[in-house]
């Protein structure tokens, strides 16, 4: 086979470790999954409701242009509906970029530790990747603008940082992208924009209207709770939506995700609540570290990123038999680190309980 060289070591994407996994190795009855960062309070009511009521033949191919859930979508942010584009996840949609823009000879900049896709895929369209370490936590703009040069085609920014919990702040970006050059397209990631509660965050909105090079990524699998039907969008400047349509695949997103997404849409207290509930579980996680004297970087997602100074996958495994799954930092770039998403009241103190009997036991050794 003439596999192309740049994937011959490359590793496949890593998923956090299922429930039925997990329970099966350790024989546990009860799981509690805080890896994905997915919305422990589920979805809205409402999308349960349209697919139970579904009662469309399953033979037809999906509407390929999205037309119900584009239409919901635009008038949610008012934006015309050819600035917006459909993903089976934004996932796909970063694939799209890469895939657009990205080959042999470019380059692309993004910081370190990072979402791991950016790398994955440039490494897989035979781009150069140029990472730049993060600086507390955050994304070293300045750094980044330095190593944009001629042949640099994508800069990608993510807002919040994954794994971190950092957001990038109004006036940084502002004066980030005003110096970036028109011809390099910016995308800016924002997953977790429903969660995010900073007064000095900017509004999105208002930066694809002033730079045409800037698309921004958003997802209804974290905040609306649709993480199984796989559903993302991105909205910028109608040429850059042209010029990425054609490398979508044809039918990307199913029909019963397109209803889904356009049912969760629609219910906005839910999402309110959702970002209330994660405020408060945050707060949960703060105090437990502030009590034990850890490390944590405040967070503006729906996880939290805290250093317990010790191989995090000693952690993980500990934690796990005690019925709670997490991410290791060990593959987030942040090794003596865990990641651990916000869930409910109930499974934050369950959690902490667990780690503060990890701390005993490890202190005791």
């Amino acid at each position: 086979m003439k596999w192309k060289d740049q994937i011959v070591h490359l590793k496949a994407y890593q998923p956090g470790r299922s429930v039925e996994e997990v329970k099966k190795q350790f024989g546990l009855e009860k799981i509690v999954k805080l890896a994905s960062n997915e919305n422990p309070f589920g979805s809205s009511s409402k999308v349960q409701e349209w697919v139970q009521s579904y009662a469309s033949s399953f033979a037809i191919y999906p509407d390929g242009y999205t037309t119900i859930l584009r239409t919901a979508l635009s008038e949610h942010l008012g934006l015309n509906e050819k600035q917006l584009i459909f993903g089976n996840g934004s996932d796909e949609i970063l694939q799209i970029v890469s895939r657009s823009l990205l080959e042999p000879g470019k380059n692309t900049v993004m910081a370190a530790p990072t979402f791991s896709q950016y790398r994955h895929n440039a490494i897989v369209d035979g781009a150069e990747v140029r990472e730049i370490p993060l600086m507390d936590g955050a994304h070293d703009l300045e750094a980044m603008r330095a190593a944009i040069d001629d042949q640099t085609a994508v800069v990608w920014l993510c807002s919040i940082n994954n794994p971190t919990g950092v957001h990038l702040t109004k006036d940084a970006l502002v004066t980030f992208l005003s110096q970036v050059p028109q011809d390099v397209l910016v995308v800016l990631d924002e997953a977790y924009y429903e969660y995010v509660v900073a007064d000095d965050y900017y509004n999105a909105l208002d930066m694809i209207q002033s730079y045409s090079n800037v698309l921004v990524t958003r997802t209804f699998s974290k905040a609306y709770g649709l993480a199984s039907f796989r559903v993302g969008y991105g909205f910028g400047s109608e040429e850059v939506i042209q010029r990425l349509e054609p490398v979508r695949e044809p039918f990307n997103v199913n029909t019963l995700a397109q209803g889904a997404a356009v049912a969760a849409l629609s219910d906005q207290e839910f999402i309110d609540t959702c970002r209330a509930e994660n405020r408060k579980g945050l707060e949960q996680f703060y105090q437990f570290c502030q009590e034990e004297s850890l490390f944590y970087y405040p967070s503006q997602g729906n996880f939290i990123l805290i250093d317990f100074q010790c191989d995090s996958d000693e952690l993980f495994e500990y934690l796990m038999k005690k019925g709670y799954i997490i991410r290791s930092g060990q593959a987030l770039g942040f090794p003596t680190f865990v990641r651990v998403t916000v869930g409910s009241e109930e499974e934050n103190e369950g959690i902490m309980q667990a780690m503060k009997s990890f701390i005993a036991e490890t202190a005791i050794r």
